[in-house]
């Protein structure tokens, strides 16, 4: 039920376009309750009525046939028309504001969220999920209530024929809706568990599409089409289940719907037979009990819809209660006139509790529009080092100083807005080159974009594309080289122009030539700015104005290039090897 409460509130302010929507559905479905009162009228009032001649039946007959064109000819097509639109347009808006919502929530959470959870759980709830939901709108909200609108009123007609066979006709409905509670209690869970199953084949698909240049460069298909029909088959265990248990809940409940009517059949024959029911009535009773058991399939039909709907709702707000690891202090500030200087004071982290702790007692200062370069063994902690700056994780012990003031007193967004990230592998979007280097300053202006462009050397080979800086890149930028990529996402950081710059291994994945050009690049991107670089080639870092050597979490050396090669420590030893593998490669 928290999950209905928290969802209307998205509903709450199309409330009135729903109400109104409810009234001109009541009309709409009040008009076919007239025939079955029409058909007791033509035939106690006109077709067996002895005082009327031929003529006078004929010509009551077209009076009132004339009637009934108007009504459904003229005057029901635009009710329809506006129920269905004004259903559909305050459905679709709900749903545009929640998933608006959800995206807001996706791009609060934290990199640890996205590294425990795969892509394509998300994108099924906010897609899949999410429109599930529009049942509960469409059919909860509006034809439910239009639907017990109907019931009521066709039981109301129906006492004013003839008390005691409407008794009859609504003898079962306790027995109704008994069945309705039992059976689709359980339907809930089972939707719920069905719909989780589909978002694991989703993630798995996703995943796996992303990843096919591994599976065909391995030529695994086979392995992985085994993988995949486990998942699969998963789902389909899931689905059978829950396809069991809604046929046995259909068939109880229709079951019961169809009895009824026996029992109003029976009883309105005997009546008549005894003279105590006239035809018309009960013609008129027939219909009324299609009026009045039809409806009450449309529920058994909806319920099912709107468990599914109620299970969706279930998972929509699971995610949007998942729990921000970066969350701003309630007294934070805007971070706006930044200098550079940067402090880590007694610095511990570790990525979840009670695990391994990845930096330990960190301690150092970093001097405005200072270069520092970090180094290190794979899995040191240089990349969590550079990852602290800009929050994308907070730290477990110790403090991070800038301008001398916690990061954390700072909104997290207007500090990242101060620092400018190259990653080793940068994600480009799908849309064209000037869209992705926009995203350092989307309100550039043209010449801005391509001074960004000159600055990063990307000009030249944007400028040869075949739509120059409309070219689209294709999902991450596959449409070009790492180089070429690379350049772009300089470009972005460069029209972001941040007073501090962080590169993590940002020219490690890269041929000789591409690095040569990115390392210029870089070169001039860190002028006059704080600066970090994590460095998996030594030789690129030489020039740094300090350089720390990361080895298990710890702060092992620091210094000048000169000054550790002097010192002959690890460091030494460091470049001492690569000078070697890079002399043996060039050698081959």
């Amino acid at each position: 039920m928290d999950s209905i409460r928290r969802y209307l509130s998205f509903v709450k302010p199309y409330r009135w376009q729903i109400i109104v929507t409810i009234l001109i559905g009541v009309i709409k479905f009040s008009i076919p309750l007239i025939l079955p009162m029409l058909i007791k009228y033509v035939i106690d009032d006109i077709v067996q009525n002895p005082d009327l001649a031929g003529n006078e039946k004929l010509h009551k007959l077209m009076v009132i046939m004339g009637v009934m064109i108007v009504i459904f000819i003229v005057l029901r097509p635009p009710i329809e028309y506006y129920r269905q639109y004004f259903a559909q347009w305050t459905s679709n808006k709900i749903l545009f504001d929640l998933r608006d919502a959800m995206y807001k929530h996706i791009q609060k959470l934290s990199f640890k969220y996205y590294a425990n959870t795969r892509a394509g759980e998300v994108i099924s709830r906010v897609i899949n999920d999410v429109e599930q939901t529009k049942t509960f709108v469409v059919t909860g909200l509006m034809n439910l209530w239009l639907d017990m609108a109907t019931i009521i009123i066709a039981i109301i007609l129906m006492f004013s024929l003839n008390v005691k066979l409407t008794i009859v006709s609504i003898l079962l409905f306790p027995l109704y809706a008994f069945s309705i509670r039992y059976f689709f209690g359980k339907l809930r869970y089972l939707t719920r568990v069905r719909s989780q199953a589909l978002a694991e084949v989703q993630s798995y698909l996703h995943e796996r599409v992303q990843g096919m240049p591994v599976i065909k460069s391995f030529a695994i298909e086979e392995y992985e089409q085994t993988q995949f029909n486990k998942v699969n088959y998963n789902f389909l265990d899931k689905a059978l289940k829950h396809t069991s248990w809604n046929a046995k809940s259909f068939a109880a409940v229709n079951t019961i719907t169809d009895i009824a009517p026996l029992l109003v059949i029976a009883y309105s024959a005997y009546l008549v037979i005894q003279g105590n029911l006239t035809l018309g009535t009960l013609m008129a009773f027939y219909a009324y009990i299609d009026k009045l058991y039809n409806p009450l399939r449309r529920l058994v039909n909806s319920s099912t819809t709107i468990t599914q709907s109620f299970a969706s709702m279930d998972r929509v707000f699971e995610f949007l209660d998942e729990k921000y690891d970066v969350v701003d202090d309630q007294n934070a500030i805007e971070c706006r006139q930044v200098k550079g200087d940067i402090a880590f004071e007694a610095v511990s982290f570790s990525y979840n509790e009670g695990e391994e702790t990845v930096l330990k007692d960190i301690n150092i200062h970093v001097k405005k529009g200072e270069t520092i370069a970090l180094v290190g063994m794979s899995g040191g902690g240089k990349s969590t080092f550079v990852s602290l700056i800009p929050r994308f994780y907070d730290v477990t012990e110790g403090n991070i100083l800038l301008d001398g003031m916690d990061i954390r007193k700072f909104k997290a967004q207007s500090l990242r807005d101060k620092i400018g990230v190259v990653f080793q592998d940068n994600i480009l979007f799908s849309e064209s080159v000037r869209e992705n280097i926009l995203l350092g300053k989307p309100d550039a202006t043209e010449e801005e974009v391509i001074n960004a462009a000159k600055a990063a050397n990307a000009h030249e080979f944007i400028s040869n594309l075949a739509d120059g800086y409309e070219t689209k890149v294709g999902e991450r930028g596959v449409k070009l080289s790492g180089g070429q990529k690379q350049r772009i996402a300089i470009a972005r950081v460069f029209l972001k122009n941040p007073p501090i710059l962080i590169l993590d291994e940002a020219t490690s994945a890269l041929d000789l030539e591409s690095e040569h050009l990115i390392q210029e690049s870089l070169e001039e991107l860190a002028k006059d700015r704080t600066t970090f670089i994590v460095a998996h080639r030594l030789s690129t870092i030489t020039h740094a104005d300090r350089i720390v050597l990361i080895e298990h979490g710890r702060i092992v050396e620091v210094g000048k290039h000169d000054e550790l090669m002097a010192k002959q420590g690890n460091y030494y030893k460091l470049f001492q090897v690569q000078q070697l593998e890079q002399k043996e490669t060039e050698a081959d």
